[in-house]
């Protein structure tokens, strides 16, 4: 398996009538290191964050469809996994030579993810799986769910920790550039809240563009990225450059 997680993996592409469309970033290598060995007819399937948002799934899947287009790299077809076709999975997967997980919150995601069972159906995949934010967080066996929306940091039931797919040992936190100074439920975000959650563990902070290659036993972060632990952050890679985990 090749196992890409990333932050975001998307950017705008200027058009020549001015207007912008997105595609695969090609920061750090990305994009390069996507098309490496691409199959032509490759089969694509995206495993939805919520099962039941039918319409945002749809628009995804189209969004989605049109990255591989306008970055050059062609699919035979992608499918989206949620509610309405789960019952499918081991079948969309056997056809498929690429996963996507897709984005969005990480308790609905999770809490999807093992109603179908997913962590043993693909624990034997042997082609490519993308993990995008929430879906990256989903990769690691336990996963930091970091309080994302009201209310959470400060629910006694909320569980911070989960079990996740298994497919590394990393817990990744997305959009470091976009969330390092929130504020939530009072307090900030990663100072009071996931600062004190560090003790014990060791969270890999990346920006959009930033992604973490796993291959061949091997752990790779391309571009910025930080480190915490024991409720200490410490940059451990700059854009262009990578460091092995």
């Amino acid at each position: 398996m090749k196992l890409f997680l990333t932050s975001s993996p998307c950017c705008p592409y200027p058009q020549k009538d001015g207007g912008i469309r997105y595609g695969y970033s090609r920061e750090n290598g990305f994009l390069e290191e996507l098309a490496r060995g691409w199959e032509p007819d490759c089969q694509c399937l995206m495993i939805c964050s919520d099962p039941d948002d039918f319409s945002r799934n749809d628009k995804m899947k189209e969004e989605f469809r049109g990255f591989f287009e306008i970055s050059g790299i062609p699919v035979s077809g992608l499918t989206m996994c949620d509610r309405r076709n789960q019952k499918d999975l081991g079948r969309l997967l056997e056809e498929s030579r690429m996963v996507i997980l897709a984005g969005g919150h990480v308790p609905t995601q999770n809490k999807f993810f093992r109603e179908i069972g997913l962590k043993a159906q693909i624990s034997g995949f042997k082609g490519t799986v993308m993990g995008i934010s929430a879906g990256t967080m989903n990769c690691a066996h336990t996963v930091y769910a970091q309080p994302e929306l009201s209310g959470e940091s400060t629910d006694p039931g909320y569980q911070r920790f989960l079990k996740g797919l298994g497919l590394t040992h990393l817990q990744i936190l997305p959009h470091y550039q976009e969330v390092k100074d929130r504020l939530l439920d009072g307090r900030r975000l990663y100072e009071d809240i996931t600062f004190e959650d560090s003790y014990g563990h060791t969270f890999y902070a990346l920006v959009d563009g930033s992604y973490v290659l796993v291959q061949d036993g091997h752990q790779v972060l391309r571009g910025e990225g930080y480190r915490i632990r024991d409720g200490a952050v410490k940059r451990i890679c700059v854009k262009d450059s990578q460091v092995e985990l």
